[in-house]
């Protein structure tokens, strides 16, 4: 049974939630209080976590930001703020998606199950994808460009692994969230502030651009 963690001030949210995620097969753990949820999250395990962004004391961006410092458990932010810079925000603290309030739980189960399939996706015992300086070693998840180890989040090593598996293939942004995400149809500035995330540590130091736009389409893997 895949096991959450809920994190809300809100009670009767949280009640809907846990029943609804109940109904789908979860087993779902919840907490009120942030730094309760802190505690319990250092000591236990579990398969997915969902932070609410706006609550008292520690909010939901700093407290996944906390989580991001030990574990890579994939994490959800819910939030009834639907602007582009607040979404943003979550996934710059390390939020492999978000989604915004009133939802569907239906919606909200899919979603959890596609960032745990992409987190538990094995990879062959050793094999190392290399494109013109960059070596991404699936066995080790490491990645290196002209030597320079390169510290990935989750979500920017599997977009990585996908464009260098499919190299100098123009991928479109239904296909890209398909492979990474597990789901079509995701907001398109979800994948383009991970990619943004993913240039920036691969062009350090001035290197080349690799990861090209193609305008109104999507991506490829090529070299300019």
């Amino acid at each position: 049974m895949v096991r959450a963690v809920v994190v809300d001030d809100d009670e009767r949210l949280l009640g809907v939630i846990k029943r609804g995620l109940k109904l789908h097969g979860f087993e779902v753990t919840t907490f009120a209080d942030p730094r309760t949820a802190l505690g319990y999250l250092d000591t236990r395990q579990c398969d997915v976590v969902v932070l609410d962004v706006m609550m008292p004391d520690i909010d939901g961006v700093s407290l996944c930001r906390r989580l991001r410092q030990t574990q890579s458990i994939p994490i959800l932010m819910l939030s009834a703020r639907d602007t582009v810079p607040d979404r943003i925000l979550g996934l710059e603290s390390g939020a492999d998606d978000y989604v915004t309030k009133p939802f569907e739980i239906a919606e909200l189960a899919a979603r959890l199950r596609a960032l745990i399939r992409r987190a538990e996706r094995e990879t062959p015992a050793e094999e190392c994808l290399t494109y013109d300086d960059v070596v991404l070693d699936t066995r080790r998840h490491q990645v290196t460009r002209n030597g320079e180890a390169l510290a990935l989040t989750p979500i920017e090593y599997r977009l990585l692994e996908y464009f260098m598996r499919n190299p100098e293939v123009v991928l479109s942004r239904e296909a890209v969230l398909l492979n990474v995400w597990g789901y079509q149809g995701g907001e398109s500035n979800y994948l383009d502030v991970h990619v943004g995330h993913l240039r920036e540590k691969l062009e350090a130091g001035g290197q080349p651009r690799l990861i090209q736009t193609v305008r109104a389409f999507g991506y490829a893997l090529q070299k300019n």
